[in-house]
């Protein structure tokens, strides 16, 4: 489960501004969780049964689903052992069907919409960037080719090259003097979230998802941070989600969570907050112990207790920022903790997501330590 406020951002901007220029935007807000519900959805497909997920082929875009995502994240050090953290994401949007064509004559008025988010957390210094590119499907601004042998996003871009044993991804984004140049390669197969894949987020149908994970990618390269360039290793994390209309009604935001186990394992687990705080009855994960063994999550599988916070001084929002995470069944008890508390993305839409790391027991009761990604969405 990875963040959609900008779902709402995108089709409010791009129904508006159907002939405008790409680059004006209204201010930061926190806009909702609308178009990730139940809607309008005449002639989209959604996500209702199982189905096999084949690859390459499901790494591209699924333009008869409205939503997708292509999400990566990564705990990365140089050679002094400072620690760093990124995310490069790209997100699609379709304001209509495919078949629906453009409703204007106009180059830009595509039934596609894009945004990509790119950010970078440096721990020693307790600094953390942001940026963002919007564009139509238009004139080559954005768009993904099949099996996304590349997604981009005004000159932001993953590439996928490899097929079989081995796959790789190079990430390459830069926005003035923040950026990054990253190889990404894991010789293990896509961790299939929910039943197989199809991950259910409400009762209603449809409130699903089509959910898979590359929880341990190998990363080498160049992040760039004030224009200074710094040679880095360590691990990322990719999240593919595509739907049409995936919460249920009560829901008003979660906290994900996707961590890698040092004992060779990784846990994603993502909690469904409802109005009155509590964890809706669709919240889950996934477990994969060190043999690749795969145990899936239900709500009462984990429990989730907050232990520390941090608050905006751009809007005053309060986020839960560092964790209790147990799963008693399995023995597993870690404390999550933030590299910075400041990882607020307040860019087009508003949203918390961050490097952490932990510590604690895992499977078994081993203990173990943990690195990966935190992500707060409807604070």
């Amino acid at each position: 489960m990875r963040v959609l406020l900008a779902v709402s951002f995108l089709l409010i901007a791009a129904c508006s501004r159907q002939d405008a220029s790409d680059d004006a935007r209204p201010p930061s807000a926190n806009v909702g969780l609308r178009y990730l519900r139940a809607q309008d959805d005449a002639g989209f497909e959604t996500a209702s049964e199982p189905r096999s997920l084949v690859f390459p082929e499901d790494h591209g875009s699924h333009p008869r689903f409205r939503t997708e995502w292509w999400y990566f994240t990564g705990n990365l050090q140089s050679a002094d052992g400072s620690r760093y953290g990124f995310e490069l994401t790209f997100f699609r949007v379709g304001l209509r069907p495919p078949e629906g064509g453009s409703r204007s004559g106009s180059a830009w008025g595509k039934a596609q919409v894009w945004m990509a988010h790119l950010a970078v957390t440096d721990a020693a210094q307790q600094r953390f960037v942001a940026r963002e590119r919007i564009a139509r499907e238009a004139l080559g601004l954005a768009g993904a080719e099949p099996w996304a042998t590349r997604v981009w996003v005004k000159g932001w871009t993953a590439t996928r090259a490899g097929d079989g044993d081995q796959e790789r991804w190079q990430l390459s984004a830069r926005d003035g003097d923040l950026g990054l140049q990253l190889d990404l390669a894991t010789h293990e197969a896509p961790v299939l979230n929910g039943n197989a894949g199809l991950d259910r987020k409400g009762p209603e149908p449809g409130s699903a998802s089509y959910y898979y994970s590359l929880p341990r990618l190998a990363t080498s390269g160049v992040l760039m941070i004030d224009g200074r360039e710094i040679a880095v290793t360590g691990s990322s994390w990719m999240d593919r989600e595509w739907s049409t209309s995936a919460l249920g009604a009560d829901v008003v935001g979660w906290d994900w969570f996707g961590l890698r186990l040092s004992d060779g394992g990784s846990l994603m687990f993502y909690r469904l907050r409802r109005r009155d705080g509590t964890a809706g009855a669709f919240s889950g994960g996934t477990l994969v112990d060190a043999a690749g063994r795969r145990n899936r999550l239900g709500r009462d599988d984990v429990e989730l207790t907050p232990i520390d916070y941090w608050t905006s001084p751009l809007r005053g929002t309060r986020y839960p920022i560092a964790w209790r995470l147990r799963v008693p069944s399995e023995q597993i008890a870690l404390e999550v903790r933030p590299f910075a508390p400041n990882q607020e993305l307040n860019l087009s839409v508003r949203y918390w997501e961050g490097a952490v790391s932990g510590s604690g027991t895992g499977p078994g009761g081993d203990q173990v330590t943990a690195d990966g990604y935190l992500e707060l969405a409807g604070y």
